[in-house]
């Protein structure tokens, strides 16, 4: 008989904001929604207070190790250590913001031990937790900081049932983006891409498209030149190489029903060009996955939402399906060697 997958690991997120009431939701449903098993870091009371909020019955237990969560995971939430902060949702507090820093910390260290198969990370207001010491830009950068890769290797990609995008450019202002833009990045982050969707999508024969920066896709040059002199070459070289890749596509007519059954993934230029789509199609269900790390990480795609915190109002499904895609990546690695 083999022994049962390690749990995932998750982080608590900002105690304040809706992360501790959805995590509650995912152990609830873990039989209906087949949630596999996690461990929250820190947060014990947290989680028992914002399960109240949802009316619902969560037992929480502490556990001192990982493999304790499998032991538990039948009858209560479990919770590695005893790190805590008064529940004040809608209120974030520094307090708070500490706690979530050290829950995040723990969380990937747990993870990167091999303690855990995979990380889930609940939402951080990343204003807040500057207070508290965090210094990069996003969990994203915090997490190839953490492993010791070069910002570049982490990938972001918004994964839902009708869309998956990964935004070239990500946390920077609108006006930095076309210099940011170069052959080398698109080059790396493709090839990043290609080999996730193969590794932990089970794609066999992954296929990419590109977008263009500019509208039309520059419309010859008319708009803008970065399609001829920077994105077509990027995408010609890794034609090349065997990739089944195209563009770069008009970012207006890329992401219609019709042009998203012609790929597997889309790499637009900037942020909002990525999430903007995945949002209005899969915003319930939309989950931020961390590629290129040697750790299985996703994210709900959403954020602290700390005006309907506590309120019963948050929809559970982006961090139930955060969970289930963690497990389910964590599957397909396990299964590749």
């Amino acid at each position: 008989m083999s022994a049962a997958p390690l749990p995932l690991a998750v982080s608590l997120g900002d105690p304040a904001g809706i992360g501790p009431e959805l995590i509650a939701e995912g152990w609830a449903q873990r039989e209906k929604r087949a949630v596999p098993a996690f461990f929250v870091v820190g947060g014990a009371q947290v989680l028992a207070a914002a399960a109240l909020t949802r009316a619902l019955r969560v037992p929480v237990e502490r556990v001192s190790t990982p493999a304790e969560a499998l032991e538990v995971w039948d009858h209560a939430l479990p919770v590695l250590g005893a790190d805590d902060a008064d529940y004040t949702p809608g209120k974030p507090k520094e307090s708070g913001a500490r706690l979530a820093l050290f829950s995040l910390v723990e969380a990937t260290s747990r993870a990167a031990m091999g303690e855990a198969r995979g990380l889930v990370t609940a939402p951080i207001a990343k204003s807040h937790l500057a207070q508290a010491g965090f210094t990069q830009p996003g969990q994203t950068e915090f997490l190839a900081d953490a492993f010791g890769r070069p910002r570049e290797d982490a990938v972001m990609m918004l994964a839902g049932p009708n869309l998956r995008a990964v935004p070239l450019t990500v946390h920077c202002a609108l006006a930095e983006v076309p210099e940011l833009i170069t052959k080398d990045l698109i080059l790396h982050r493709a090839r990043i891409v290609h080999e996730a969707l193969r590794k932990d999508f089970g794609i066999d024969t992954p296929r990419i498209a590109v977008c263009g920066l500019n509208p039309h896709a520059g419309e010859d040059g008319r708009f803008g030149d970065e399609e001829q002199f920077v994105i077509g070459p990027a995408v010609a070289e890794l034609e090349k190489e065997g990739l089944d890749i195209t563009g770069p596509h008009p970012g207006d007519a890329l992401f219609t029903p019709r042009a998203r059954k012609s790929y597997d993934a889309a790499i637009a230029m900037y942020h909002d060009q990525a999430l903007i789509p995945l949002k209005a199609l899969d915003f319930d269900e939309g989950v931020n996955v961390t590629l290129g790390l040697p750790i299985v990480r996703t994210s709900p795609d959403h954020g602290t939402a700390f005006d309907i915190a506590g309120k019963g109002k948050a929809d559970p499904g982006a961090m139930i399906a955060a969970l289930r895609l963690a497990g389910e990546m964590a599957d397909r690695r396990a299964q590749n060697g």
